[in-house]
């Protein structure tokens, strides 16, 4: 039996070989770079430029604290027409030079004193009257008839916010805490990040330690509570001088922050709205820049990822029971038809959509967007919290017109992570009850809708209309 025999190649060839890896790789490596920073497919929707960012995660959250606990992120698709974004030291420079320009349009007057609910509880012919905004001495009715506790030492840090505001808020414990990345060295000097919720969701901080402790029942004497970038703001309770939330659905006291931040931020100029499913990927200061002042524009937000009509949105909303009271999505949308609202067409252009993706919400304070925002809400109190409803009806029927970006949806998904919750069939979205399930599901024909009021919106919608 012979001995095993090794053979081993002479260093020369090793050096060799060795010299060829790197050659490959010196020759290679700048075309790939290349590609990756200039191909916008490979690229995604964004052409960012490198900023200086803080070097430390903005939060530690405490172990077995789940930040993602909706983990069902969406998918982050290419696309062909990239969001091209300033540099963020111009960005935030041209943003701090409107900021400091007081020749702003003149502000909108509101109406106070009490009513029966916080937004006042107009008939639909009442709320229709304040649409057509000609006359700056008119008051409008935007909510705030009723308390909106906020703590005072929380009142005056809002009132102090003059540049952009971030905002979110969780209620009832129906989301996470998400940490927003991708900011640059001075948003969180800059720029103000707050964070509204109730004491239900306050309890579940402290008890998991995201809070502290000793603050879960509103003590403090007036300090405030940060977490990670959000200043966190505890509505109603002891911090708030006992008052209470104006509803009862959560999702409702929410729907006060989202769109009525003009009035908590009375001088802020822009905005930056971000719900609680969705994390920021995007400095706010850069969002603002490239989709609201570049554009022009009085609103920008996402179109809706699959419906373009509004009937479109209002059948899913009732068929995944997002809305817990559907007869009151069917009575909205009678409403609307019978007062002019219909399917999109390219005669509505330039909006390119009737439905929004009201996750991220980006706003230049000023008469059109506040007008715009008072009159949606004054809707959502009417009927339900989901603002995708009346938005084109609000939208079509104001004046002054508004200025919309409706950015496309890969945008979006380039800008945020979202969390959906997840949805079944006759299940409600806000922890209400299961709905009762009348046999199968069917497909909706013209013979079912003859006699409703929107009849000629549906057929018009299907193609089946002759107008």
């Amino acid at each position: 039996m012979g001995w095993p025999v090794r053979v081993r190649r002479p260093p020369v060839l090793q050096s060799k070989l060795l010299c060829l890896s790197l050659l490959y790789l010196l020759t290679t490596l700048p075309p790939a770079l290349y590609v990756s920073f200039t191909d916008p497919g490979r690229r995604g929707c964004l052409r960012l430029l490198p900023f200086p960012s803080p070097p430390k995660p903005l939060f530690r959250y405490p172990p077995g604290y789940g930040e993602h606990r909706h983990a069902l992120p969406t998918p982050r698709a290419l696309c062909s027409n990239p969001v091209a974004f300033a540099d963020y030291k111009t960005a935030l420079e041209e943003i701090h030079g409107l900021c400091r320009n007081t020749s702003a349009s003149p502000a909108l007057r509101y109406q106070n004193g009490r009513r029966a609910t916080f937004a006042g509880n107009f008939s639909a012919e009442e709320r229709r009257s304040f649409f057509s905004h000609t006359d700056d001495q008119v008051a409008i009715p935007c909510g705030f008839f009723r308390e909106f506790p906020v703590p005072e030492h929380d009142r005056l840090a809002m009132e102090k916010c003059r540049g952009v505001v971030v905002a979110s808020a969780i209620m009832n414990d129906y989301d996470k805490v998400r940490q927003p990345r991708g900011l640059g060295s001075e948003t969180l000097r800059t720029a103000c990040f707050f964070l509204f919720i109730d004491d239900a969701t306050r309890g579940v901080l402290a008890r998991q330690g995201v809070l502290p402790a000793h603050d879960a029942r509103g003590g403090g004497g007036g300090k405030h509570t940060t977490v990670g970038a959000w200043r966190v703001v505890t509505l109603g309770g002891r911090r708030a001088g006992g008052g209470r939330l104006p509803y009862e659905d959560p999702a409702m006291n929410g729907v006060v922050a989202k769109h009525l931040l003009h009035r908590l931020f009375p001088n802020a100029r822009f905005s930056v709205w971000v719900d609680a499913k969705v994390q920021l990927t995007v400095d706010p200061a850069l969002l603002v820049h490239a989709l609201l002042v570049r554009e022009g524009a009085d609103v920008a937000v996402s179109r809706h990822p699959f419906n373009r009509h509004t009937m479109e949105e209002a059948i899913a909303t009732a068929r995944w029971r997002k809305c817990r009271d559907v007869d009151a999505v069917r009575a909205q949308m009678e409403t609307y038809c019978a007062n002019g609202l219909q399917p999109w067409s390219p005669s509505k252009l330039p909006y390119p959509s009737d439905v929004p993706d009201t996750a991220v919400i980006i706003r230049r304070h000023g008469v059109a967007s506040d007008l715009f925002s008072c009159l949606l809400f004054n809707e959502l109190e009417a009927f339900s919290p989901r603002d995708q409803l009346a938005f084109a009806y609000v939208r079509d029927h104001m004046s002054p017109k508004l200025s919309i970006n409706m950015f496309e949806v890969e945008v979006f998904e380039q800008i945020a992570v979202e969390y959906r919750h997840n949805l079944k069939p006759g299940g409600g979205s806000g922890g209400g009850g299961r709905g009762k399930q009348q046999g199968g599901t069917r497909i909706a024909s013209s013979r079912d809708i003859a006699g409703s009021s929107c009849e000629r919106y549906l057929l018009k919608m299907w193609g089946e209309s002759a107008d």
